[in-house]
Order: C-alpha cells, then structure tokens, then sequence
C-alpha cells in the first residue's frame, strides 16, 4: 500500500531531488506557490516550495527498495526515527493537495492585512525599526504608509514584505 513520507533535502535542491526520484520511479509531491521576485527593478512571479528543503515521496515500505532514497542527487535524508523512515498521514497530504489552485500552486495572499490608521513596523529599508501608520495600498502592490518625520506625517510607498503589524 502506498504511503508518503517527507524527505529533507539539500538546500534548493527541491527540484533536482523530485527529478531523480521520480526516474528512479518514485511517486513524488512538491507543493508550490508562486512568490515574488525583485530584482534589478522588475517583478516576476517565481515557483518556490511551500516547504523550503522538504518534498514528499509515495512508496509501499514493505515492497519499495526506499534506502535508494538515501543516496539520490538532491536529498540529504529521509525523515524517520531511527533506521526508519515515518509516514505523513494521509489526511496532511489530502488538505494540501485539496488547497492547490487548477494550476497546482498554493494561493497566498500578498497583501498585508492592515486596517487604515492602523500601527506598523518598517522592517527593511531606511526607515527599518520606525513605527508608522497603515494607509493603503498603491497601484503596484506596494503599501503606503505614513511616517512621522521632523513633525509631519510623510507618505512613503514600500514594498509588501518591507511592512509588519506592530506587536
């Protein structure tokens, strides 16, 4: 009877090992989500795992030869107690599968969910550590907050992941 297990991978070797294991004829399951890259002032949306260094793999322990796992291009170990490997219930892998989109990715949501007035903490940038207010969101997905400089209240528009609710 299958049943799936988690396997610890290299770093960023998530698809590399889902390759190899899949052409050794393993059944494998990497969830995804499509997340936001910035670089040199574009924007693309890019595949990443929604479990950085971790995939699934379905095997029946009892038939499978799975201590090839061990040793596949791409993975650094099967997870188990001791000599081993543990199996994922059925119910964890039958929630995320049930998430995914009709294109197989997980949706997440992007946008911060802040109330307008509401305190935030700059997280990066220049103004990292400063309490500000929430005070929407402009056209390109990017929040506007209000800071409060030399007595004013100054507009900046920062980048989504730039912003944290303040605890």
């Amino acid at each position: 009877m299958l049943s799936w297990f988690a396997v610890h991978t290299l770093a960023n070797a998530e698809a590399k090992a889902k390759y190899h294991l899949e052409r050794q004829g393993f059944s494998t399951y990497l969830p995804r989500y499509l997340r936001l890259r910035r670089h040199a002032r574009r924007t693309d949306r890019i595949p990443a795992p929604l479990f950085p260094r971790y995939l699934f793999v379905g095997f029946d322990p009892l038939v499978a030869r799975w201590r090839a796992i061990q040793s596949t291009i791409g993975v650094s170990y099967l997870v188990g107690q001791g000599d081993s490997p543990s199996p994922v219930p059925d119910a964890v892998l039958q929630s995320l599968r049930a998430r995914e989109d009709a294109a197989g990715f997980f949706p997440v949501e992007q946008r911060p969910r802040f109330q307008s007035g509401e305190p935030v903490r700059v997280v990066a940038g220049a103004f990292a550590d400063v309490i500000s207010r929430f005070h929407g969101m402009s056209d390109k997905g990017r929040v506007v907050v209000l800071l409060d400089l030399l007595g004013r209240q100054v507009k900046a528009r920062l980048p989504i992941e730039a912003v944290a609710a303040d605890a």
